[in-house]
């Protein structure tokens, strides 16, 4: 580089050489472009498992954008009909840390998603990146699976999470909205709200956990001796309705040619029982299975 340009901020590099352009990386089969897009332009993923975010770790990002710029883009995907308007897929803490800034333009790598493939990113970035607080993330697994059709084994590959881990947050989203908040503000553990999930008062055994400072033994201890709820356990019932089921049901019956049914089991298991008429259609069974 030209020793005119050393020591010169980004600002004045701006000014002397033109507006900065478009980076383009070639990637495999697929040409990725960070472009500078105006904030005005952007508008938030409404599906964003993210709903809370804390004031003043944004102000803090928004100190280090306006020292250092936005060090990794966000990413977007174009508003359908609407070639000019993007919607974000992941990075809102630092689009609005972005606008705090006073920031006009923000890169970000434009992408072509459909809604499930948006949704994947987004719970992806925001449990692996974002600390999503459990309420979040519990809300963001079940998400996933209606809006995506997914099993519990489909968001355990997906997150890199037991299916154990999963399941067991998941039981918050069947607690009150009101120990959900005790949740979001810190009062009461991630841990101490997957042992209350089962119990018949959730919302006492909250006030009891905070009141008497009830360790997550002791809570499970108090929970074991206390009634069970019966619809507390987010897996209780099923979670794919019948017209879904029985989607899958034609669709493998067609394909084997053979009568199929689909068990769905508590925590997300399952099982398919394929019927056969004699020995002809059963080894006709095995060939395609094996296959």
């Amino acid at each position: 580089m030209s020793s005119k340009f050393l020591g010169k901020g980004l600002a004045e590099l701006n000014e002397e050489m033109g507006q900065m352009p478009d980076i383009s990386v070639l990637a495999g089969t697929e040409r990725i472009v960070v472009k500078q897009i105006p904030l005005a332009q952007i508008s938030p993923n409404p599906d964003q498992p993210r709903k809370t975010f804390n004031q003043k770790e944004l102000e803090e990002l928004a100190n280090s954008i306006k020292e250092k710029g936005v060090v990794n883009p966000i990413i977007l995907r174009t508003v359908k009909n609407k070639p000019y308007l993007y919607e974000i897929v992941a990075g809102e803490r630092r689009f609005r840390a972005a606008k705090m800034a006073n920031l006009t333009e923000i890169p970000a790598l434009v992408k072509t998603l459909d809604d499930k493939n948006a949704a994947e990113i987004a719970l992806i970035e925001n449990v692996q990146r974002e600390n999503l607080n459990p309420i979040e993330e519990a809300e963001g697994y079940e998400n996933l699976m209606k809006k995506c059709q997914y099993s519990l084994a489909d968001v355990s590959k997906l997150i890199s999470k037991s299916e154990s881990y999963i399941r067991n947050l998941m039981r918050i989203n069947s607690l009150p909205d009101s120990v959900k908040e005790l949740i979001k503000e810190g009062k009461i553990s991630a841990s101490h709200a997957r042992t209350i999930a089962v119990a018949d008062n959730p919302e006492q055994m909250a006030h009891d956990i905070i009141n008497n400072k009830l360790s997550v033994a002791e809570t499970q201890k108090h929970v074991k001796n206390s009634n069970r709820s019966n619809s507390s356990r987010a897996f209780n019932k099923a979670t794919l309705d019948k017209a879904y089921i029985a989607k899958i049901e034609s669709k493998i019956s067609t394909h084997l040619d053979a009568n199929v049914k689909l068990r769905e089991k508590r925590g997300g298991a399952g099982e398919f029982i394929i019927s056969f008429a004699n020995r002809i259609q059963m080894e006709d069974l095995v060939n395609k299975l094996s296959k």
